[in-house]
């Protein structure tokens, strides 16, 4: 069974740091591409920030200078360092991995770890 357990959101004043995490089982985690995704009330659901196995990494223009992504394969964990928080970054964080074989993709997610941001 495929787990991705996020923890590491909570409050935090606006220019202020947190750090998310994203534990996965039930997956080869090196063989997959591992990514962060928020969702605000009321908007859709956007990529934040993707690492590929080979750690190469990429960023939405709101977060790049801001957010890092990062990776450890030794524990199977997924960071999102978030600095100079903004309100505006305020919305449920969630972790995806994906990776294709044989054609066919495979998806997961987690179930999501809140970020409030207050001004």
């Amino acid at each position: 069974q495929v787990q991705l357990v996020e923890s590491g959101g909570g409050l935090e004043q606006a220019g202020g740091s947190l750090r998310l995490s994203c534990a996965a089982s039930g997956i080869t985690f090196s063989f997959y591409g591992m990514a962060w995704y928020r969702q605000a009330p009321g908007k859709q659901r956007e990529l934040v920030a993707t690492i590929t196995i080979d750690g190469r990494t990429n960023y939405t223009d709101s977060v790049k200078d801001r957010f890092t992504i990062s990776r450890d394969n030794a524990k199977n964990t997924v960071y999102l360092q978030m600095n100079s928080l903004k309100p505006e970054d305020t919305a449920g964080y969630y972790c995806n991995a994906e990776r294709m074989l044989f054609g066919k993709a495979y998806r997961y997610w987690g179930q999501g770890t809140q970020v409030t941001v207050s001004s």
